[in-house]
């Protein structure tokens, strides 16, 4: 959920502790429109800035639309200081939220050519800008998989590294409560069919190559295993299709808010 005192943080970042630039009077309008089609994320947080300083918006389209090259997606009136203090932000949030929910989108479309699987994103996410990171991996046709740490135990390689994999399960099923799912990182096969045998709810399946992800997926459907299985670890557009063929359930990418490059957009007054 933005905040006003996100937003107020936003502001004092940029205005500093003194504005040179912007001491125009009267009123103005202004558009924000969108410079490359891609698919539209972030309009909410980039009208919530000029609402914040009391401008009027109109939001064109929400979040997940498509959007064509020179497609209006946000129009404003108000204050002309007020709305030329916003539109740097709003403009950052929206070409941000849209590039992510845009390489998403594509990412989703390339696995659904293959299988049907989810394409998730990770917590490799811009701190501050998380919810708005993870609501345009949604947009794009993504699952946000987990907020925080809060929403489910990930046991890591570390984790196991100093507990041990059974031990580490064990641990955290007591501590949890019966609705957090637990998931298993896992780097070989052997270890994926042990993570279920300890009763993980989901193996996340990390740096495997498509070949090692289809065999751990057979391995663990041979031993009638009730988990769900994740492939991780630096998959990209370029063979995300590859392990939609495995026959995993989820695909986790770090590169959809950490790689993700921002949609062009430009805010035009009067």
């Amino acid at each position: 959920m933005l905040t006003a005192s996100q937003i107020d943080r936003w502001l004092q970042e940029d205005i500093g502790h003194h504005d040179v630039t912007n001491d125009v009077a009267g009123e103005t309008t202004g558009r924000l429109v969108a410079k490359e089609s891609g698919v539209a994320a972030g309009i909410d947080a980039a009208g919530a800035v000029f609402e914040h300083l009391s401008i009027a918006v109109d939001r064109k389209v929400d979040d997940g639309d498509a959007i064509d090259d020179g497609e209006t997606v946000l129009t404003t009136s108000g204050s002309a200081r007020e709305t030329l203090r916003a539109e740097r932000i709003a403009v950052n949030l929206a070409g941000h939220a849209a590039g992510i929910a845009t390489k998403t989108n594509t990412a989703v479309e390339r696995a659904a050519e293959v299988d049907d699987v989810r394409i998730a994103g990770t917590r490799k996410t811009t701190p501050g800008l998380r919810g708005i990171e993870k609501r345009a991996v949604v947009a794009g046709g993504g699952d946000s998989h987990r907020l925080d740490l809060s929403q489910m135990v990930m046991i890591k390689e570390n984790h196991i590294a100093e507990m041990g994999l059974e031990s580490a399960v064990e641990t955290f099923r007591e501590r949890a409560s019966f609705a957090t799912k637990i998931e298993v990182e896992a780097e070989s096969t052997d270890q994926a069919q042990r993570a279920a045998e300890a009763g993980a709810d989901i193996i996340l399946l990390d740096n495997m190559t498509p070949a090692e992800t289809r065999e751990t997926v057979d391995a663990l459907a041979e031993a009638d295993a009730d988990v769900l299985a994740e492939a991780s670890g630096g998959i990209t557009l370029d063979d995300v299709a590859e392990y939609a063929a495995t026959g995993v359930d989820i695909i986790s990418m770090g590169s959809l808010t950490h790689s993700a490059p921002s949609l062009d957009f430009s805010f035009r007054t009067g």
